[in-house]
């Protein structure tokens, strides 16, 4: 299939992954952040923010495809299936997932995971206070990480001081207000680049099968890995490609 966006060492696809990306072959780390099954933006409060803030009127509505809770839980099925079947031995898949209630998600998609990689930790994501809600409100998020294999995991930190909590501002993380022309649930470039350096080495391939608006590809750019994206939605792989010929 040809590529949307093919340049140096970075390559997009327009299209849904369950069909494009078994034929990429094995790769040496997956970092995605899949539809949760929220319906985000599908006319609720990240599309009323704004107006729901009494900072003007409301936003227009960017649902994300896929973004129902039966259609997210086969995405994430798939997801952690396929990363068994191709990722190298011993590399990592790590799948950003929802936190907290009433739906009880981090737990299930471990447990999913668990049924095809090694599942090796949750990382709590702190992105500070005051988050999407109303009782209990949201301030944090996790990132799955799952191994393939049972040998020694492909890590490349020689600090040892990573934890299991990323706190607001560790390593530039910063959570993302996004504007009405982003994706409607932006991750930070530093999100996926923390993950990136302890897992891969410079001129590894990294895949992102629910690429959204490009911060994966941004993160391998800046580190010197190939890069391998799928996106549904032909608007999000635009915005993938515009702010990649923006870095600087």
């Amino acid at each position: 299939m040809k590529p949307f966006y093919e340049k140096y060492s970075i390559k997009i696809f327009h299209g849904d992954a369950r069909k494009i990306a078994p034929a990429v072959g094995l790769v040496d780390f997956i970092f995605t952040d899949p539809p949760f099954g929220h319906n985000n933006n599908n006319g609720d409060l990240i599309a009323r923010r704004e107006a729901a803030l009494g900072k003007g009127k409301p936003g227009k509505a960017r649902p994300i495809k896929n973004d129902g809770g039966k259609q997210a839980n086969n995405l994430a099925l798939w997801l952690f299936e396929f990363a068994a079947q191709n990722l190298r031995c011993c590399c990592c898949c790590c799948c950003c997932c929802g936190g907290g209630g009433p739906d009880p998600q981090f737990a299930r998609w471990s447990l999913w995971m668990d049924q095809h990689l090694d599942f090796k930790q949750m990382v709590v994501w702190d992105k500070g206070k005051i988050g999407m809600g109303w009782h209990y409100r949201r301030s944090y998020e996790t990132i799955l990480v799952g191994q393939k294999g049972k040998g020694k995991t492909a890590w490349f930190d020689e600090s040892h001081k990573i934890e299991n909590i990323i706190r607001p501002g560790d390593y530039g993380i910063r959570k993302i207000i996004p504007q009405k022309n982003d994706h409607p649930t932006p991750k930070p470039v530093e999100l996926a680049e923390h993950f990136i350096k302890l897992h891969t080495k410079p001129g590894d391939t990294v895949l992102d099968p629910f690429m959204g608006g490009g911060s994966t590809a941004l993160a391998c750019a800046r580190t010197g890995r190939k890069f391998i994206g799928i996106e549904l939605e032909a608007r999000w792989c635009k915005l993938a490609v515009k702010r990649l010929q923006d870095l600087k």
